[in-house]
Parts: C-alpha cells; sequence; structure tokens
C-alpha cells in the first residue's frame, strides 16, 4: 500500500488499514475456487465437502496468478 502505484486486489475490496474480515466468503476468494470437472478432483484428492468454501480455497488456491497468496492464520498472525 506505501507503493503509489500499488493497486487494491478488486475494486470491491480497496485499501484500508483494518483487516478485511468475514463469517462468509467474500465474492473475490469465492471466484478462486475451481468449478466443474477440476472442482470435482480436488473434492477427491482432498477429501473436502464442495460446501466448505474455505477448506477449498486453503487447499486449491495457495498458488493463485497474480498478487494474491492464500494462507492459513494461526494464532491470530
Amino acid at each position: 500500500m506505501a507503493d503509489p502505484t500499488s493497486e487494491p486486489v478488486s475494486p470491491t475490496m480497496p485499501f484500508q488499514d483494518e483487516a478485511y474480515w468475514s463469517d462468509d466468503m467474500l465474492p473475490f476468494f469465492d471466484g478462486l475456487i475451481p468449478e466443474g470437472w477440476l472442482l470435482d478432483i480436488a473434492e477427491e484428492t482432498w477429501k473436502l465437502d464442495s460446501r466448505d468454501r474455505f477448506g477449498l480455497l486453503l487447499a486449491c488456491c495457495r498458488s493463485c496468478i497474480g498478487a494474491v497468496s492464500i494462507r492459513e492464520v494461526k494464532d491470530g498472525k
């Protein structure tokens, strides 16, 4: 955010000092989860439930294309 050429990840997620927090999946991240046959493979490979959107995001989207990384937050850090 300190770089003047930086851009937000999404228009719906502008820069802000506070962390984004939601009990539901934010649409930007939900859109990263695979669909169709690729979702079927992910469910079978990692034994995931298609309704576990956060689990799917962590399992399938750790190395996304672009400037986004998905990682689990442990102990509030």
